[in-house]
């Protein structure tokens, strides 16, 4: 795939072709504008409301050291101010005219590193499909290996802030954020509870920059770039056949509500002997809020038709077991070559925290077969 120029959106297409495409971007830019208001209001506005009824004693020792309860809501309004800057950069960004022009269910955001040659003159490098990217931190990281990464994600929330960090961003650390500021359960301290942290960690550029010159042998980043689109509608598309000799699952097998269709696709858009890495649980997404009309089958054939699909929208959805999933996989017509269960796997952990959440992974790696394999 080709990258933009200057490391933004591709214009093509008409602008926001599909109305409710237009709805879904302006809602996520929304969101961001809305974030301080929002914020102040849940998280300290209705604590004082709270706080004051108390019985004029007990308040007024909690208002004192050592607790200085509205002290810390006086900071914690502070902290929710520091991430909306981060948050008011993103939509400022994102509403420019120059992101606006998004190719309805194409859109795609795209970045190179300084050189756009791969690291060799055969062009070698591994071609990466990361589905359900996210901010796009593991596309980054491929890419700064040496592949060449394309990434896929339908939330204009998590697109909107990837572009802002990969392409926009001046200097590491040039914001201050607070994420365990939202909550006040399960803090050990205060300090912890309202401790900052500097983003992003490095800078994207920069570091892609760096990567001849840090590694021996010297070598080039590869390249990259996001789509926004349903998995499922773009990439069973049979333009995007054996197009990628990886793709990489991470927390993403779960949200398919028909995990049939993503596996179909998978081993469709690999090349013959290409791989499929995940690492990931099982917390299905729509196990109790199926999307669109799952369960229906409008024309009563009982088919699904792929030159009409609805994507992750289509009708079913079911949820199994992990060693299911694993018969699964090899049904589809893949060959499992490696498997690891329970491996350890925070999730948005706060390592200071009273709670922590953690996942005990399915990691495996299935290989699909060479054309004389059968597939």
């Amino acid at each position: 795939m080709a990258a933009a120029e200057d490391g933004s959106w591709d214009q093509t297409g008409e602008m926001f072709e599909d109305p409710e495409e237009k709805k879904v971007v302006c809602c996520a830019l929304d969101s961001y504008l809305q974030y301080a208001k929002v914020a102040h209001f849940n998280v300290t506005h209705l604590r004082r409301q709270s706080f004051y009824p108390l019985p004029q004693a007990q308040w007024q020792m909690l208002a004192a050291p050592p607790f200085n309860f509205l002290n810390t809501l006086d900071r914690t309004d502070e902290a929710i101010d520091a991430n909306a800057q981060l948050a008011r950069a993103i939509a400022h960004h994102g509403i420019n005219p120059v992101f606006a022009a998004v190719e309805s269910q194409r859109a795609r955001l795209a970045t190179t590193s300084s050189s756009s040659s791969s690291g060799n003159d055969s062009g070698a490098n591994l071609s990466v499909l990361v589905p359900g990217a996210g901010l796009g931190r593991l596309v980054f990281e491929l890419c700064r290996a040496g592949c060449d990464v394309e990434g896929n994600e339908i939330s204009y929330h998590q697109l909107l802030a990837s572009d802002f960090i990969l392409n926009h961003t001046k200097t590491a650390g040039q914001f201050t954020i607070f994420p365990w500021v939202h909550t006040f359960s399960n803090h050990r301290t205060r300090e912890n509870h309202l401790r900052s942290y500097a983003v992003p960690d490095l800078h994207p550029g920069t570091a892609l920059a760096s990567v001849s010159s840090l590694s021996s042998p010297p070598s080039q980043p590869g390249t990259m770039s996001m789509c926004a689109a349903d998995f499922l509608c773009l990439y069973g598309d049979e333009a995007r056949r054996a197009t990628y000799d990886v793709v990489a699952t991470v927390f993403f097998l779960d949200t398919a509500p028909n995990l049939v269709r993503y596996l179909e696709t998978i081993l469709s858009c690999l090349k013959p002997g290409g791989l499929l890495v995940n690492v990931g649980p099982l917390l299905w997404h729509f196990e109790n809020n199926a999307p669109g009309n799952h369960g229906r089958d409008d024309d009563g054939d009982g088919e699904h038709d792929y030159n009409n699909s609805s994507g992750i929208a289509d009708p079913g959805s079911f949820e199994l077991a992990d060693d299911e999933v694993m018969a699964l996989v090899e049904r589809v017509g893949f060959v499992v070559e490696a498997r690891e269960t329970d491996r350890p796997a925070p999730y948005i952990q706060d390592d200071e925290s009273m709670m922590q959440t953690l996942y005990r992974a399915s990691t495996w790696v299935a290989r699909k077969p060479l054309a004389g394999d059968g597939i």
